[in-house]
């Protein structure tokens, strides 16, 4: 044995090394990708609740609300697995962001349906903790509000910064900017 052999050091896991262009976005700009997102919703929920009320000839707001619910729960389904398939939503877009698999891939249709009913622990317990309680819409919203930002918060306690969410489904948010283009270099004219 050679005095200046070391011992093999074991390679790096994967997981333990992130490729920098696999990081996670700053929480901030996550969040506010969300609440974007959260706004292009509405024209979403417009024009399907115009659809399945022309459909159902409902009149009244709160008519077939749970069939106008789970028609909801479809349409977001279509919609952001369709989205998320393609790598980005328009809101993502706007904020550089990108899903892929955890390898890093662009995701399947099935893993992008299987992210979007992880993506429902976002809203689901508090929810249905209230349930058995009755409490008055106000209150639901204040805990629903606790619940988002802890939610939003535990991503730091994940390795590379993921939501949970996410690591579940078996994939990641990455930054989406494309590095800046290189110059050309310029030769000194002899």
């Amino acid at each position: 044995m050679q005095p200046d052999a070391r011992p093999a050091e074991p390679p790096a896991s994967p997981s333990a090394v992130a490729h920098p262009l696999l990081r996670a976005p700053r929480l901030t700009r996550r969040m506010a990708c969300w609440l974007y997102e959260g706004m292009l919703m509405f024209g979403v929920v417009f024009m399907a609740g115009y659809l399945y009320s022309a459909l159902s000839q409902t009149r009244h707001g709160l008519d077939n609300r749970h069939g106008l619910q789970l028609f909801l729960f479809i349409i977001f389904g279509i919609y952001f697995s369709w989205f998320w398939h393609k790598g980005q939503t328009l809101a993502m877009k706007t904020w550089h962001i990108r899903i892929v698999s955890s390898q890093g891939q662009p995701l399947s249709q099935g893993r992008a349906l299987l992210r979007y009913v992880c993506s429902w622990l976002w809203f689901l317990p508090p929810l249905v903790i209230s349930l058995p309680f009755g409490l008055p819409v106000k209150e639901i919203l204040v805990l629903l509000t606790g619940w988002i930002v802890l939610w939003a918060l535990a991503s730091r306690l994940h390795p590379q910064g993921q939501f949970w969410h996410d690591v579940l489904a078996g994939t990641r948010l990455v930054n989406a900017e494309r590095p800046a283009p290189a110059t050309p270099a310029v030769h000194p004219s002899a």
